[in-house]
């Protein structure tokens, strides 16, 4: 197991709990796994698919979700590919022969084809060796992202009975846990829960007045860094956008009523290192695997706990630290109330009106964020100053950033030139970070997916100048050495020869 880790991931060990998950699940034995974003949810499954013999399917709600992850594989030398709405009749033809063939490890289906009959009788033929449902949530209807096309996936133990099922969210209270086990049919599943707490992520509630100044400031001095700043309306979207793109700022809007192939175009720029900033509503985002996402915004208030949770989870994927900052205002409250008065299923109603009662409860309280977030997830966090958040920072450790007449309370969260206890070389880290995009762009495929900042950090401060020492950073596996080895090697020889 370790073997495969190094040499298709690049990792020298395993995150906590997933080496117990792929040894239960290599017993063909059910798993319900709760993992925070960033927590190495995919190998749980993905390395077992390695292993096993046969197929191993994802079942996954997004597109964007299934390329992301089908584009990481085959960038690292594993077989996966994704059968979805947006593909032409002989390309899905050429992948159930490459299937029936044996030539795919990963299968990606959406929830809604994979229940489909037609689709069911062809994969009866074939050798399926586990199943895995990602956003495992989206089955209960106590979750904030409720799917009713998940609920079929109830008749999955009997159509394949021997392929153990594991099931994976990141986002899930305990009563939503239990309904999980209940409709997927795994009473005799382990659940495997770590920590929900997300140690690199600082949270901080504002008040929402001159909101755009606030966000332009923080925009500006973030330059080069990814931001999400999320809208509950299109309006808002649209507006935001639009200033910020007058005053500079390289943005762009997302939200359902953009045409399929801006918002396709929008989320791919964003995505490619194109664009800095994405302003969008709650339709972006399930599924982006973006992993240097520095800070998400929310300009509006959220619809509860989870879906808040969820959301700055898009920050800091890759475990460097990011920030995450909701603007809060009673105004917003009374526009949820206004929706939720006109949901016209009393339990659903209720439910809703409790969930955002929390999300008051958080925004307004004056205790740890940290510590109100993880124990609305079940989990006791006894630490008395989490040191991440804007109610647990000391006064004097707050600095007050003034422009115009405002002023705004913001972190002293300091730019860490520290990877993995390494100091790292900041230039020689831009110059690694041009190379990787100058490669993506040829490559057709976001920078990420070359290599990640944790990973152009680690050899910014190892400096590796041969092969050898090349395998030694974090993310490098046989396969990316091979493609990748000699030209970063290359590159930071020249950087050096020209100090």
């Amino acid at each position: 197991m370790r073997k495969l880790l190094q040499k298709y991931f690049g990792f020298a060990d395993f995150h906590p709990l997933q080496k117990e998950i792929i040894e239960d699940i290599l017993n063909n034995n059910d798993a319900l796994v709760l993992m925070p974003t960033g927590g190495g949810k995919s190998l749980c499954y993905q390395l077992p698919a390695i292993i096993k013999d046969g197929l191993t399917i994802v079942i996954s709600p997004l597109i964007s979700l299934m390329k992301d992850q089908v584009d990481y594989l085959q960038s690292i030398g594993i077989s996966a590919v994704s059968i979805n709405s947006g593909m032409d009749y002989d390309d899905i033809d050429k992948i159930r022969t490459q299937l029936t063939n044996k030539e795919i490890k990963l299968l990606y289906v959406a929830p809604e084809r994979i229940m489909t009959q037609k689709f069911l009788n062809f994969l009866h033929q074939l050798e399926i060796s586990l199943i895995a449902i990602d956003e495992a949530h989206c089955i209960s209807e106590w979750g904030h992202d409720f799917r009713p096309e998940y609920s079929k996936l109830n008749q999955l133990k009997e159509h394949f009975p021997n392929a153990p099922l594991i099931a994976l969210t990141s986002t899930a209270i305990p009563q939503v846990q239990d309904d999980i086990i209940r409709q997927l049919n795994m009473e005799n599943s382990k659940l495997y829960k770590t920590s929900v707490n997300r140690k690199n992520l600082f949270y901080q509630v504002m008040p929402k007045k001159k909101t755009y100044q606030h966000i332009l400031h923080y925009v500006k001095n973030h330059a080069n860094d990814s931001g999400i700043i999320y809208c509950q309306s299109r309006k808002n979207v649209e507006k935001i956008a639009d200033k910020l793109q007058k005053d500079g700022i390289r943005a762009l809007p997302y939200h359902a009523g953009l045409p399929s192939e801006v918002r396709i175009e929008n989320q791919r720029k964003f995505i490619k290192d194109n664009v800095e900033i994405i302003v969008a509503t709650i339709a972006f985002g399930m599924g982006i695997d973006k992993p240097n996402v520095r800070f998400v915004i929310h300009h509006d208030l959220p619809k509860s706990i989870e879906a808040y949770y969820q959301e700055t989870g898009r920050a800091g994927r890759d475990g460097l630290e990011s920030e995450c900052i909701l603007f809060f205002s009673y105004g917003d409250k009374i526009v949820h109330d206004f929706f939720i008065k006109k949901i016209e299923d009393d339990k659903y109603r209720q439910i809703a009106t409790r969930k955002l009662r929390d999300v008051i409860n958080f925004s307004t309280r004056n205790i740890c964020r940290r510590k109100y977030l993880l124990n609305y997830f079940g989990e006791e966090y006894n630490v008395d100053n989490c040191n991440k958040c804007d109610i647990c920072v000391p006064v004097e450790e707050i600095e007050l950033v003034s422009y115009s007449k405002d002023r705004v309370r913001k972190p002293k969260v300091k730019k860490s030139a520290n990877i993995q206890n390494l100091e790292y070389d900041e230039k020689l880290f831009e110059v690694l970070r041009s190379l990787r995009k100058k490669i993506a762009d040829e490559e057709k495929k976001p920078p990420y997916i070359v290599f990640s900042d944790v990973s152009l950090k680690d050899m910014a401060a190892l400096h590796p100048q041969n092969l050898d020492d090349f395998l030694n950073i974090s993310g490098v596996g046989e396969f990316k050495l091979k493609k990748y080895g000699k030209i970063f090697t290359d590159k930071i020889v020249e950087y050096f020869k020209g100090i």
